[in-house]
C-alpha cells in the first residue's frame, strides 16, 4: 500500500492549454478515491501521470513518500487495469494472469500461488483453463484485474474498466471491487464519467472541471455540501433544479426569495441567506422538494409523470417556465399529468449559489 501527494501538479502539451491546472492533493495509504467529471476533463491525463505513462510538465507526484515525477513506470508499484480487456486470446486465463511475473523471472511456486490468491479473490479459479474467447465479458473484465492483482502493487489505477459492459454487469462489478479492496486494503484510484460508480465505490471523490480540481470529500460532503454549482449539477440523478431568484423580505418582514415569475417562496429558521438583495440561485434536489396545500409553495402544472417502482419522477413546469424535476416516494399520492401541484423546498435543504456559482453556506 502507498500515500500519494500531489504538489502543484500541471500538464500542458503544445501551447498554453494545461489539461491539468496545478493541482494539490492527497490520497491517503489504503484509501478507494474516484476521479469524476465530464469527458476532457483530465482525469485519465491523471491518471496515466500516475502510472507513468504520461510525463508531468511542473509540479512534484510523490509516491509512499518518494518523489516519482522522473522514475520509470516499472519502479512506480502501481498497476493500471484499462477500459479493454486487452487479454492474449491464444493464453488460459491462468497464462494471462501469470504472463507479467513470467516476464519478470519469478520462481513458478510464486506465480503459480500469486495466481490463485487472485483468483480466489475475484472468483474465477473455475476459469483458469479457458481462453478469453470462452469468457463472457464480465468474467474477461475480472481476469483484466486480476492480471493487476499478481504483481501485488503499492497502488491500482483503474481508467474507466467498466465502460464496455451491460448495466446489471456493471452493477454486480461494483459490487466485486468493493469487495476486493476490502480484502486486499491496497490503495485505489478509479476513473470514472459514471456518478452511481463513483458515489458507490469511492472512500472520497474528486470532482475534475477542465483540468482542475473543484472539490474532494467523502460522498456525501459533495451530495450535501457542493463547493460550487458544477459540483451540485454534476452528482445526484435526476439533476439538481435550479431556480435563479432574488432574496427579498415579505409584507411581514419575513425573509423570502422572488422568482422570476413574481412567485415568492418563505424561508425558514433553518434555510440560509440574510441581507443583500442581489440575484441568487435556488437549488433543490428531485427529491428535496415536498408537495403542499394550495397557497403554499410554488404552483407547477405536471408535464409528465415516470412510475419506477419504489419511486415516481414528476416532470413539471412553474408560471415562470422554468422545468423542475420531483421525485416523490411510490407511497405518495402520485399527481397526473397536466393536473396543478404545489411545492416547496424540505426544511433546510434548499442550496444557494451566487452568480458565480460559488455557494452561500
Amino acid at each position: 500500500m502507498a500515500s500519494l501527494e500531489f504538489t502543484g501538479v500541471s500538464k500542458s502539451y503544445d501551447g498554453p492549454v494545461r489539461v491539468i491546472d496545478k493541482l494539490d492533493m492527497n490520497v491517503g495509504d489504503g484509501e478507494f478515491v474516484v476521479f469524476v467529471g465530464p469527458s476532457g476533463c483530465g482525469k485519465s491525463t491523471l491518471l496515466r501521470m500516475i502510472a507513468g505513462i504520461e510525463d508531468i510538465t511542473g509540479g512534484t507526484l510523490r509516491i509512499d513518500g518518494q518523489r516519482a515525477n522522473e522514475l520509470p513506470a516499472a519502479r512506480r508499484g502501481v498497476a493500471m487495469v484499462f477500459q479493454s480487456y486487452a487479454l492474449y486470446p491464444h493464453m488460459t486465463v491462468q497464462e494471462n494472469m501469470a504472463f507479467a511475473l513470467k516476464m519478470a523471472k519469478r520462481p513458478q511456486v510464486e506465480i503459480d500461488a500469486a495466481v490463485k490468491r487472485a483468483a480466489e479473490v475475484l472468483g474465477i479459479t473455475a476459469l483458469l483453463q479457458r481462453k478469453p474467447g470462452a469468457l463472457s465479458g464480465g468474467q474477461r473484465q475480472r481476469v483484466a484485474i486480476g492480471r493487476a492483482i499478481v504483481r501485488n502493487p503499492k497502488v491500482f489505477l483503474f481508467d474507466e474498466p467498466l465502460s464496455n459492459l451491460d448495466a446489471s454487469l456493471r452493477v454486480q462489478m461494483r459490487v466485486e471491487l468493493a469487495r476486493m479492496h476490502q480484502a486486499l486494503g491496497t490503495t485505489m484510484i478509479y476513473v470514472t464519467h459514471d456518478q452511481v460508480e463513483a458515489m458507490t465505490l469511492g472512500d472520497r471523490i474528486a470532482v475534475f472541471n477542465e483540468g482542475r480540481l473543484e472539490q474532494i470529500g467523502t460522498p456525501r460532503e459533495l451530495y450535501d455540501r457542493p463547493v460550487n454549482r458544477f459540483v451540485a449539477q454534476f452528482l445526484g440523478s435526476p439533476a439538481i433544479n435550479f431556480l435563479p431568484c432574488q432574496l427579498t423580505r415579505g409584507a411581514d418582514g419575513g425573509r423570502q426569495v422572488a422568482l422570476a415569475s413574481g412567485e415568492r417562496l418563505a424561508l425558514g429558521d433553518s434555510d440560509l441567506l440574510t441581507g443583500g438583495h442581489a440575484p441568487i440561485e435556488l437549488g433543490v434536489r428531485a427529491e428535496h422538494w415536498q408537495l403542499c396545500g394550495e397557497g403554499e409553495g410554488l404552483k407547477a402544472r405536471v408535464d409528465l409523470v415516470e412510475y419506477l417502482g419504489d419511486v415516481v419522477i414528476v416532470h413539471a413546469s412553474l408560471a415562470s417556465g422554468h422545468a423542475v424535476t420531483v421525485k416523490l416516494t411510490s407511497e405518495v399520492a402520485c399527481p397526473e399529468a397536466s393536473t396543478l401541484i404545489h411545492l416547496k423546498p424540505q426544511p433546510g435543504r434548499a442550496q444557494w449559489f451566487d452568480q458565480g456559482g460559488r455557494t452561500l453556506q
